[in-house]
C-alpha cells in the first residue's frame, strides 16, 4: 500500500468521523447561543434592567457573535460536498455579512472627517451586529427544525407542537413587565397569545388599554406568524439558505403549502411570502389614506394602526387597537374606505394560499400571452387549456357568493334595525363588512347583541362555513362544505358519482369532507355541554356563539368572552388550538394510521330511510 492510499485510508477512517463530531459539537453550541442570543433579546427590551444587567446582556451579545463567527468558520472550512445541507449564494451572503463585524475590530477608527469612517461606523453600529446576529440565529434555529422534519416524525404532531410553542412564547412575552401597562393574568396572557397565533380574535381583556405599545407589537408578530404558520416560516428560511433539503423534507413541506411539484417549493413559500407581504403594504397603504388626519393621531400612530389593521385582516385575526373595535364611534361615520379594504382583506386572506399562487400564474400566462402577441410572433408560444384549477373554481365561486349572499340578508334583515339611521352608502357597507367577518375574522362595526336572532343565525352558519383550505381562515373551510353539498345534492338525485365544472370527485375527498363536518360538529357539542356546565348563567346562544367562534378561529362574540372563568378560558383556548390546528388532522396525527390492505371484505348495505 503507497503513502497515498494510506493517507486516503487515515483521513476517511480516523479523521473525517472525528471532524464530522466537532462540527456537530459546534452546531449544537450555535443552537444553544442563538437561544440564549433571542433570550437576551427579550430580557433587555423587555424588562426594565439597571445598567450592570445592560452591561452584562451585552456580554452575552459578544459571546454569541464570537460563537457564530468560530461555528461559520468550521461550517466554512470542513464543509462536506455530499452533506445534505448545502450552502446556497444566499449563505455565503450571510456569511461575508457575519464576517464583515470583524472589520472595526481589524482596523483602527479613521478620522471621522473622511468617508471611510462611515462605513466604519456602520459595520460598528449594534443595530448592523444585531440585525446579522438575529439572522443567523434564525438560520440555524429554522436548520435544526427542518433537521427535525426530516426524522420520519409525525407531521401532523409536528404542526400541532409549532403552535403549541408560539404560543407559550407567545405567552411568556404578554407577562413581561414592558409589554403592559398594570401587569397581567397568566390565563388571560394565555387566552391573548393564543388567540392571536391561532388568528382568532377572542379577547378577555381590552386589548388597548391593557398592552403597551411593545404588547401590541408582540400580539401583531402572534398573528403573522400564526397566520402563516411557524413551518411555512422555518421551511422558508432553511430552503433558502441551505437548499432543497432531503427528499422526505420537501414531500412534507409539499403537502404543507399544496405544491405540485417538489421543484417549485421555494419559488412557492416565495409566492407565499411575498403575496402576503404585497397584499398588507398595499392595504396598510390603503387604510392609512382612510384614516389620515381624522382620529387624532400622530403620523407614527397612524401608520402604527394601519400596519396592525391590515395585517390583523389579512390573516383574519380581527384584533384592534381602537377601544371597542371597529365600531369605535370615531370611526362608524366617513371611514367607508376603510371598511371595504378592510373586508377585501379578509377575503383575499380567507381564499387561501394555493388559491392566489393559481391566481398569479393565471395572470401571469396572460401577460406572457399579451406580449408575445405584440411582440413575439416568431417564436412559438405554448398555449394552456386548464387555467385554474378545480379548488380555485369552487373557492372563488363560493367565496363570491357568500360575500354577496351575506351582504344582501343583513341588509334585507337589519335596514331598519341594527343599521337605522345610516346614510344608504353606510348601510351597504356595513352589511358587507359584517358579511365578510363572520368567515373567521372577529371584527364587528355593530355590536352584536344589537342584531336580531335571524342574523346571528345566518352568521353562525358563515362561522361554520369559513374560508378557503390552506388559508388564514377557519371553518369547516368552504372546499369541505361544497363537497357535502354536491355529495348530498348527488344523493338526492340518485347519481352514481359526485361531478361539478364538468370534472368527477374522488371517492376519498367525499369520505374526508363527510369526515371533517362530523369531527367539527361533535367538537361544538363537547365545547358547547362543558361550556354550558362551566357558566350556568349564559344563555345557550351565547354559549353556541362561543364555541363555534372559538373552535373557527372567528372571534366574534355576545360579549361572554370578558365574564368567563379561568376553567371556562382553559376551554376556548383548548377549541381555538383544535380550530387553528385542525381537529381533523391532529386526529389523524394522534390516531395510528391503519395500514392498507391487499383484501376486501364483502359488502353490505345498512338500512337508511
Amino acid at each position: 500500500m503507497d503513502y497515498w492510499e494510506r493517507l486516503f485510508l487515515y483521513r476517511k477512517k480516523l479523521l473525517l468521523p472525528r471532524i464530522n463530531q466537532l462540527v456537530n459539537w459546534t452546531l449544537g453550541i450555535t443552537y444553544v447561543c442563538a437561544l440564549a442570543f433571542l433570550a437576551a433579546i427579550v430580557y433587555e427590551y423587555g424588562f426594565s434592567i439597571s445598567g450592570e444587567e445592560r452591561a452584562a446582556v451585552h456580554w452575552v451579545y459578544r459571546i454569541v457573535w464570537v460563537v457564530f463567527l468560530l461555528g461559520a468558520t468550521m461550517q466554512i472550512v470542513f464543509r462536506q460536498e455530499d452533506s445534505p445541507f448545502r450552502f446556497t449564494p444566499w449563505t455565503w451572503v450571510l456569511s461575508a455579512l457575519l464576517y464583515l463585524t470583524l472589520l472595526p475590530v481589524i482596523f483602527n477608527k479613521p478620522d471621522p472627517e473622511t468617508e471611510v469612517y462611515w462605513v466604519w461606523a456602520f459595520f460598528r453600529s449594534p443595530y448592523y451586529r444585531g440585525t446579522i446576529l438575529l439572522l443567523y440565529s434564525f438560520y440555524q434555529l429554522s436548520g435544526s427544525l427542518v433537521r427535525l422534519m426530516g426524522r420520519r416524525t409525525n407531521p401532523p404532531l409536528i404542526l400541532a407542537g409549532s403552535f403549541l410553542v408560539i404560543i407559550l412564547l407567545g405567552m411568556g412575552l404578554l407577562m413581561l413587565p414592558r409589554a403592559t401597562y398594570h401587569g397581567i393574568h397568566w390565563i388571560d396572557a394565555l387566552f391573548t397569545a393564543t388567540s392571536a397565533t391561532c388568528v382568532t380574535g377572542l379577547v378577555s381583556v381590552d386589548v388597548p388599554s391593557t398592552f403597551t405599545l411593545e404588547g401590541q407589537v408582540i400580539i401583531i408578530l402572534l398573528i403573522q406568524v400564526g397566520g402563516l404558520g411557524l413551518m411555512t416560516l422555518t421551511s422558508f428560511f432553511a430552503m433558502f439558505f441551505m437548499g432543497n433539503t432531503s427528499i422526505y423534507n420537501q414531500l412534507v413541506v409539499g403537502d404543507m403549502i399544496s405544491s405540485n411539484s417538489l421543484n417549485s417549493l421555494l419559488s412557492t413559500l416565495l409566492y407565499i411570502l411575498g403575496f402576503t407581504l404585497a397584499i398588507e403594504g398595499v392595504g396598510m397603504a390603503v387604510i392609512w389614506y382612510s384614516i389620515h388626519g381624522t382620529l387624532g393621531m400622530t403620523l407614527d400612530e397612524e401608520l402604527f394602526f394601519s400596519a396592525f389593521h391590515s395585517v390583523s385582516a389579512f390573516c383574519n385575526a380581527g384584533f384592534s387597537t381602537l377601544p371597542g373595535g371597529m365600531s369605535n364611534p370615531m370611526v362608524m361615520q366617513g371611514h367607508n374606505l376603510l371598511y371595504v379594504t378592510l373586508g377585501l382583506l379578509i377575503a383575499l386572506g380567507g381564499i387561501g394560499f394555493p388559491i392566489l399562487v393559481n391566481l398569479y400564474e393565471t395572470v401571469a400566462y396572460y401577460l406572457g400571452y399579451l406580449r408575445w402577441k405584440i411582440f413575439g410572433r416568431s417564436r412559438r408560444f405554448n398555449k394552456r387549456v386548464h387555467l385554474y384549477n378545480l379548488n380555485t373554481k369552487i373557492v372563488l365561486v363560493s367565496t363570491a357568493f357568500l360575500l354577496v349572499l351575506g351582504t344582501v340578508v343583513i341588509a334585507a334583515v337589519e335596514w331598519n334595525q341594527a343599521l337605522a339611521g345610516m346614510p344608504v352608502a353606510d348601510k351597504l357597507v356595513h352589511s358587507f363588512f359584517n358579511s365578510s367577518c363572520p368567515r373567521t375574522a372577529g371584527f364587528v362595526s355593530v355590536p352584536l347583541l344589537s342584531f336580531s336572532v335571524q342574523t346571528l343565525l345566518f352568521m353562525l352558519v358563515l362561522m361554520v362555513i369559513g374560508g378557503g383550505t390552506q388559508s388564514t381562515a377557519g371553518g369547516v373551510k368552504i372546499n369541505v362544505f361544497a363537497v357535502v353539498l354536491l355529495n348530498l345534492w348527488a344523493v338526492v338525485r340518485g347519481a352514481d358519482h359526485v361531478t361539478i365544472m364538468k370534472r368527477e370527485l374522488s371517492d376519498d375527498s367525499i369520505r374526508r369532507s363527510n369526515a371533517v363536518i362530523m369531527l367539527y360538529l361533535i367538537m361544538v357539542f363537547c365545547g358547547m355541554f362543558l361550556l354550558s356546565v362551566l357558566e350556568p348563567e349564559a344563555s345557550l346562544l351565547a354559549v353556541l356563539f362561543e364555541c363555534v367562534s372559538a373552535l373557527s378561529t372567528v372571534g366574534s362574540s355576545l360579549d361572554l368572552t370578558p365574564t368567563l372563568g379561568d376553567w371556562s378560558k382553559v376551554l376556548v383556548v383548548l377549541m381555538m388550538f383544535i380550530g387553528r390546528v385542525g381537529a381533523f388532522t391532529l386526529a389523524t396525527g394522534l390516531i395510528r394510521q391503519e395500514k392498507k390492505r391487499k383484501y376486501r371484505y364483502p359488502s353490505d348495505n345498512i338500512i337508511i330511510n
